[in-house]
């Protein structure tokens, strides 16, 4: 789209825009214009304060909604003001426009806290009730309802965050923590219509995302906050990400009276993995090639390779209290990443899903920072060897010659 379309559209946002809301809704729909660009969570905080119902409704832009979907969450809300309620989420296709019905999963999120759909809860299937309000974690933040004034006592949003994400992953934490709820209602449906193209850099939104998720982590996540760290492989200190003054949100937690994070996991979310276990955690690389870190690579081959280090998830390596040595992201109800595994009859190293080979031999490794690491079972040693006629080297597994690993992260998580 070029600069004269975009600017066509902006001039029909402004006048054009107002002129139609008059005509057709009159003292029905207010238009609340920011001064600046604040981002979604800040303007949806914007239109919260003008908004004078008991029921307020938070919904993207680029969204359609099916007839009476709105009566099935006032009822719920109704009978209980502490509820925040998620219409069941259809998808609209970009390309065609037609509506595609998605099943009835719950919300949840991984350790970075990118909002995921989770797995039915099983309680739900076994009243074999399709109409059932579902128990959701958290939500994906497109679209919920809430009771106006319940939302301002539980906190809004945290105007601490900048842009988008995040705060819906915060806000199902909060509500289930500080005593209300979550829930989706599969008898109310709007649709989505995702961009084919974000509006937005991919680069900007993770750092701002990662900055948001910190901000989560410190205030809410107590003991658990290492696996968001660990997740943006990024050290827990003196990791130069300025995420703000959290001040005002730890007083909230402490006024409200909210639970732990222990207690989040127990009761709502147990299918959220806790990777505690780990000893270290970081980029890793070899006194031979310092430019170079261990790294997932493509799936096809299941081979450790070394590649050009960037310290975002691909390369995530983590040496755990039960010596396995893995690399990859972290997942949030099943193991994402891979372990590294030794087999005798291959002269490379492995990469292999943690769940399948836990108990084969060959998973186990022995490892201290800036020496070499050596599989407990075979006695060989992880080496970085130079490509024949190439300016690049490969991970192999061979007779230990002193070569020495080391952790740029290098952060004990206890």
């Amino acid at each position: 789209m070029d600069h004269r379309t975009l600017s066509l559209i902006g001039e029909q946002l402004k006048g054009p825009l107002e002129n139609y809301m008059k005509k057709r809704f009159p003292d029905l729909v207010k238009i609340v214009r920011n001064q600046r660009r604040e981002g979604l969570i800040r303007a949806r905080l914007e239109g919260w304060k003008v908004a004078t119902a008991d029921i307020t409704g938070f919904f993207d832009a680029h969204m359609e909604f099916t007839p009476f979907w709105a009566e099935p969450v006032l009822s719920r809300i109704k009978e209980d003001h502490t509820r925040i309620v998620l219409p069941t989420i259809d998808n609209i296709k970009h390309d065609t426009f037609e509506v595609q019905p998605y099943f009835n999963p719950a919300h949840g999120f991984d350790w970075q806290l990118w909002c995921l759909y989770a797995k039915t809860p099983r309680k739900w299937l076994e009243k074999d009730d399709t109409t059932a309000p579902i128990r959701s974690p958290s939500m994906i933040g497109c679209s919920f309802v809430v009771n106006r004034v319940y939302f301002d006592e539980l906190g809004l949003f945290d105007p601490g965050m900048d842009i988008y994400g995040g705060e819906n992953v915060e806000l199902g934490i909060r509500v289930w923590t500080c005593g209300g709820s979550m829930e989706i209602l599969p008898c109310s449906r709007v649709a989505h219509i995702a961009r084919f193209k974000k509006p937005y850099l991919t680069d900007n939104l993770t750092t701002l995302m990662r900055r948001n998720a910190l901000r989560v982590a410190e205030v809410w996540m107590d003991d658990f906050k290492s696996n968001v760290y660990m997740a943006w492989n990024i050290p827990m200190k003196n990791h130069g990400i300025d995420y703000g003054d959290v001040s005002e949100r730890v007083e909230l937690r402490k006024r409200l009276q909210c639970k732990n994070f222990q207690w989040y996991v127990d009761n709502i979310y147990p299918s959220l993995k806790n990777f505690n276990n780990t000893i270290r955690y970081g980029d890793m690389r070899n006194s031979k090639a310092k430019n170079l870190c261990l790294d997932q690579g493509p799936a096809k081959g299941n081979t450790v390779i070394l590649y050009r280090c960037h310290g975002l998830w691909p390369q995530l390596v983590r040496y755990t209290s039960e010596h396995h040595l893995m690399v990859g992201s972290l997942g949030s109800f099943s193991w994402s990443a891979h372990c590294v595994v030794d087999d005798p009859s291959r002269a490379e190293p492995q990469l292999l899903d943690c769940n399948q080979v836990k108990s084969m031999q060959g998973t186990r490794w022995i490892y201290a920072e800036n020496t070499s690491v050596i599989n407990i079972t075979t006695g060989r040693c992880l080496e970085v060897v130079p490509i024949e006629e190439q300016p690049f080297f490969k991970v192999v597994l061979q007779t230990c010659s002193g070569q020495r690993w080391t952790m740029s992260t290098f952060t004990a998580v206890p």
